[in-house]
């Protein structure tokens, strides 16, 4: 069987690919104030059950490789997640998830949402968003 593909055919396909391949997360555009930062990263608010979501699946937002929580079981390498939301404010999570060495430097917690040379940062602004509603209800 042999397979004749015009130009047509083959233009249909890269506008294909290009559309269904996934986009490569670009860094959101934030400033720094203080302790924290202010301003949500994305038009769209965070939704706490895309954020518990997102830490189960333990892909790109390995968090609970150290953290745990009672609702999540995790590692006990770094400080629990229970509290996080009355201890600190949305915008103190926010920088906390984004680049943790602007909060505390040298520590071993990777930063989330930072370019890291040609590697695109590991969760996109919507993505730190959710993590953040979700943390925000650890009370």
């Amino acid at each position: 069987m042999r397979v004749v593909l015009t130009l047509a055919g083959a233009v249909a396909l890269i506008a294909l690919a290009a559309l269904t391949a996934p986009a490569a997360a670009q860094t959101a555009t934030y400033e720094v104030v203080k302790d924290g930062i202010p301003k949500p990263l994305t038009a769209t608010p965070g939704a706490a059950a895309r954020g518990k979501a997102l830490l189960r699946k333990k892909e790109q937002a390995n968090c609970l490789n150290c953290h745990s929580s009672k609702e999540l079981k995790g590692g006990s390498s770094a400080p629990s997640f229970d509290g996080v939301g009355a201890a600190l404010t949305a915008p103190q999570l926010r920088l906390s998830v984004v680049d943790y060495a602007k909060v505390a430097a040298g520590k071993a917690m990777p930063s989330f949402h930072k370019s890291r040379g040609d590697d695109p940062p590991r969760l996109s602004a919507q993505e730190v968003e959710d993590i953040v509603a979700y943390l925000q209800t650890l009370r």
